[in-house]
């Protein structure tokens, strides 16, 4: 049951449930994989923007909020000349992203807050912070707190989805009356999301590219859409349906048609550069 008006931005939940366990969050990516109709994988995008940012320098690259180190990999395979960093909250996740990346021997992932980042001033030739700004109730301090381990001339990626995504699915659970007012909450992605992520990112860094990729899913029936519905911290499910796609389906079924669901986000790409040193 939610226990916050933003679960996204509350930091007990945050540092507790939303990510004690990779299980969880893997059931909720997997499914939105499984039902993805259009749009690129996120990781391949991310890879080949630091592709172009860093090519074959050896350079320290932080990704920050890696998760399960899916993205993490990516970068590793291609920047192999590169001293990759994953960091993340979530010592379960970090768990995950180890084993991941047992096989590069230039990467490894480190515990720590990304509004207090591991990394000395002017050390990182890029920086990757792909969905989880909406994860800070100020993202702009972390921002800032990125651009100070940039190198002068250092490249940081954002990624962030639309604060609208998946309302479709906000509007089947309302429908379904299971959490009547579920059209109604905050957006997960309201604190940086792809109208305000070129502001937020302007204040300290100079803004080179941005680019938006609507992404559509289809899940084919209400079983499907469970997956994801089931994992989802933003629903005030009854406790017996929260955490369970089995029972969620069963409950969905009752109430709404089981028919296919479609569902749209908006993926923002934003790539910055830390300004040159003044010349002395």
């Amino acid at each position: 049951m939610r226990t916050a008006a933003n679960p996204f931005t509350d930091p007990a939940q945050v540092r507790g449930a939303l990510y004690a366990s990779a299980d969880r969050i893997a059931q909720r990516t997997e499914a939105l994989l499984r039902a993805r109709v259009t749009g690129r994988h996120a990781g391949e995008v991310i890879a080949g923007l630091a592709h172009q940012a860093v090519g074959t320098n050896d350079v320290l690259v932080a990704d920050l909020g890696c998760g399960r180190g899916t993205t993490t990999r990516m970068l590793a395979d291609r920047l192999p000349a590169a001293w990759v960093v994953a960091v993340d909250l979530s010592a379960a996740l970090l768990a995950a992203t180890n084993r991941r990346l047992a096989a590069s021997p230039r990467a490894g992932a480190v515990r720590a807050d990304f509004h207090l980042l591991p990394f000395p001033d002017n050390s990182c030739g890029l920086v990757v912070a792909a969905f989880c700004l909406y994860h800070s109730p100020s993202p702009g301090s972390v921002i800032t707190e990125i651009t100070r381990c940039l190198l002068p001339g250092g490249t940081a990626i954002f990624a962030v989805k639309s604060a609208d995504s998946y309302q479709e699915l906000d509007q089947l659970v309302a429908d379904s009356q299971l959490d009547p007012a579920a059209t109604r909450r905050p957006s997960l992605y309201q604190a940086a999301h792809s109208r305000n992520i070129t502001e937020l990112a302007a204040v300290s860094l100079s803004v080179r590219q941005v680019t938006h990729e609507t992404h559509r899913f289809t899940f084919p029936a209400l079983a499907d859409v469970a997956e994801y519905l089931a994992t989802s911290p933003k629903y005030d499910l009854p406790p017996a349906l929260a955490g369970s796609p089995a029972a969620l389906a069963t409950a969905l079924r009752q109430r709404i048609p089981d028919a296919p669901v479609t569902a749209t986000s908006v993926a923002t790409y934003l790539v910055a550069l830390r300004p040159p040193a003044a010349p002395p």
